[in-house]
This record gives C-alpha cells, sequence and structure tokens, in this order.
C-alpha cells in the first residue's frame, strides 16, 4: 500500500498504519498474504465502489482483483502467507523456526515487489 500511498491519495505513513495488521498473513496468522491484501486494498481504492447500488464499479474491482490474484499465484505457487513461506507462523514454534531459517526476511520482500509490479500493470493497463 505505501507505495502507491501518493496515487492513492493517502499519506504514506497512515498507508503503513493501515497495513500494519496485514503482514504475516493477517497478524502473523498465515492466511492471505499482507502484500496481496494490500494490493486488493490499493485497487479497490482506485475502482472500488462508492455506493451500495454501483455494481459496475464492484465487478470491474473484483474482475482486476481475480487477475491479480491469477498472475501473483502463477509467479509464487500461492497467496497464503503459510503456504508461500512454507512455514505455520501461526505458532510460537512455527514463527521462530521461520526466524531461524530467515524466511521472512529472505522470501517476503519478493512477494511484496510481485504485488507492486503486478498492480502497475493492472492499473495502467
Amino acid at each position: 500500500m505505501a507505495s502507491f500511498a501518493n496515487q492513492s491519495g493517502l499519506d504514506k505513513d497512515l498507508s503503513l498504519k493501515v497495513a500494519c495488521g496485514f503482514g504475516g498473513g493477517f497478524a502473523g496468522l498465515g492466511g492471505a498474504c499482507g502484500a496481496v491484501t494490500g494490493a486488493m486494498i490499493v485497487i479497490g481504492l482506485k475502482y472500488g465502489m462508492t455506493r451500495p447500488d454501483d455494481e459496475a464499479a464492484k465487478e470491474k474491482t473484483y474482475r482486476i482483483v481475480r487477475e491479480f490474484i491469477k498472475r501473483f499465484e502463477q509467479r509464487h505457487g500461492a497467496s497464503l502467507c503459510r503456504e508461500l513461506i512454507k512455514a505455520d507462523i501461526s505458532t510460537p514454534e512455527g514463527l521462530q523456526a521461520a526466524r531461524n531459517k530467515g524466511l521472512i526476511a529472505t522470501t517476503c520482500p519478493a512477494f511484496v515487489r510481485s504485488a507492486v509490479e503486478i498492480v502497475q500493470e493492472l492499473l495502467t493497463a
């Protein structure tokens, strides 16, 4: 989200705060990758609906989010944190093992880069 803060009309610090809980697949629970979730929010900020009856905006947003996830999963094989880093960081033992192996520091930056690249492609298409 922070990479697109200016384009999204958000302050960079605010976007970092908003996205803080996404890390580790929702606060370290291993769910959807935080980079994936942040990308969905950026897409929603650009195309999302503001009225409950704006089905066209909703469908456009869903279509672009689905394309994002398809491309991300083609590159990395998954979009869930625990599958991407091949560790269950929702447990203290799993988190410690991931840290000991350097999984978060060595794998997550590539996921963030990919998310940014894919969102840039989709927003300029």
